[in-house]
């Protein structure tokens, strides 16, 4: 199949719908597919991961000064409409397009899905991944929230309904688009990880001891571990204060906080002892940072199903988590990790319990069976499938 992805935002921006993307464009490319990606300029602040597979992509205009306007995060540019450039991108031969945005990058999709379709004239199918719950960010835009929220629920709205089929990682998805008003079919589809990442040539889990040297923690103290964007929406006072709750009972407990955002600076002045604060990390390097914590931990209640989560099980590190949607589709209590009350007192309690010697060997055996099922090659073969369902649907 000849497959454009049309996406906002794709390495070397660092976040899950970017790193979930460039894992379905690798492992829809190891299938033989050929993939077109079709994404923003990037302000080249990052190298390019070396873990993402070179290939076809084009890069759109952008604005930064509209990304800082409203809001987005520095590696985040705002697309802008290509009209100029529309007529020499290689569209006319594609058999289906996937978009994971439902503004300009989904509006894109559906233009140049009328120009595709090889034979007969017919249409290329578009396919839809809703992967943000937009009223969860509201406080990002200029807009006032109150006034931006009902024009964008319609907006999504709008959009899904002209697509082919709707794909949501996560029940939380599911669940915001029926709450937007959204009546058709909403598919669960997850998103992948690349469990070879997380292994050793023997198949061992990795070593996490040197990133704890690097990091200046103790190789031997438990270790808990946050890893994702620095930002109001996560929760993270709450966390540090269950950290530091669980610290009380535990003196020996460590916390590292892996990751970057517009709440860096406060939370280095608010860090407790026994915390340290790591910057951002390639991805090449987040699996044996992931390795090297005991337990994963979030206060985050706006979370729909995380790429941090899903690795955090592939590198054998249970998940503490705030109630949340992702949350309840990804831990099961006792299983692979604990679901608390999103106040401090309840995370330090599920953080202690996970750590407790007789528990974390069960949690972090757990972890890995539960990551298993969101292995790339399967994930993108299931992905190939539908498309493959979709154009034969078309045919019909």
């Amino acid at each position: 199949m000849r497959i454009g992805i049309v996406t906002a935002t794709y390495p070397p921006s660092r976040n899950g719908v970017a790193t979930s993307t460039a894992l379905f464009v690798r492992g829809l490319r190891a299938l033989g597919h050929e993939v077109r990606v079709f994404a923003p300029r990037h302000p080249a602040q990052y190298r390019q991961p070396d873990w993402v597979e070179e290939g076809p992509v084009y890069r759109l205009p952008t604005s930064f000064r509209a990304a800082r306007f409203l809001g987005a995060p520095a590696d985040y540019p705002v697309l802008l409409h290509p009209r100029s450039q529309t007529r020499q991108l290689p569209l006319d031969d594609l058999d289906i397009l996937h978009t994971m945005h439902p503004f300009l990058a989904g509006r894109l999709a559906l233009d140049w899905s009328r120009r595709s379709g090889r034979t007969g004239g017919r249409r290329a199918p578009v396919v839809y991944t809703a992967h943000t719950q937009y009223d969860q960010y509201l406080h990002y835009s200029p807009v006032p929230p109150r006034l931006a929220a009902p024009a964008m629920r319609r907006h999504v709205v709008e959009f899904a309904a002209q697509v082919d089929a709707v794909l949501a990682p996560g029940q939380a998805m599911q669940e915001m688009l029926r709450r937007y008003g959204y009546a058709g079919e909403v598919r669960l589809f997850p998103n992948p990880v690349n469990l070879s990442a997380f292994t050793g040539p023997d198949g061992e889990p990795l070593d996490g001891t040197p990133f704890r040297q690097r990091s200046g923690l103790d190789t031997q103290a438990p270790l808990a571990m946050y890893l994702g964007r620095l930002a109001p929406e996560k929760n993270l006072d709450t966390l540090l204060t269950a950290f530091e709750l669980a610290r009380q009972r535990r003196p020996g407990l460590q916390l590292a906080l892996v990751g970057d955002g517009p709440s860096h600076a406060e939370l280095a002045q608010r860090l407790p002892e026994g915390a340290v604060m790591t910057g951002g990390l390639p991805y090449s390097e987040v699996p044996a940072a992931l390795s090297a914590a005991d337990v994963f931990i979030t206060a985050s209640t706006s979370e729909v199903l995380p790429m941090s989560m899903i690795e955090a099980l592939a590198a054998r590190t249970p998940l503490v988590a705030a109630r949340s949607p992702a949350a309840l589709d990804l831990v099961q209590p006792g299983v692979n990790g604990h679901v608390t009350e999103p106040d401090a007192e309840a995370l330090a309690e599920g953080l202690l319990s996970a750590l407790a010697p007789q528990a974390l060997p069960r949690l972090q055996a757990g972890a890995w069976d539960t990551a298993r099922r969101y292995d790339l090659p399967q994930r993108a073969q299931a992905l190939a499938d539908l498309y493959s369902e979709l154009l034969t649907r078309r045919r019909l």
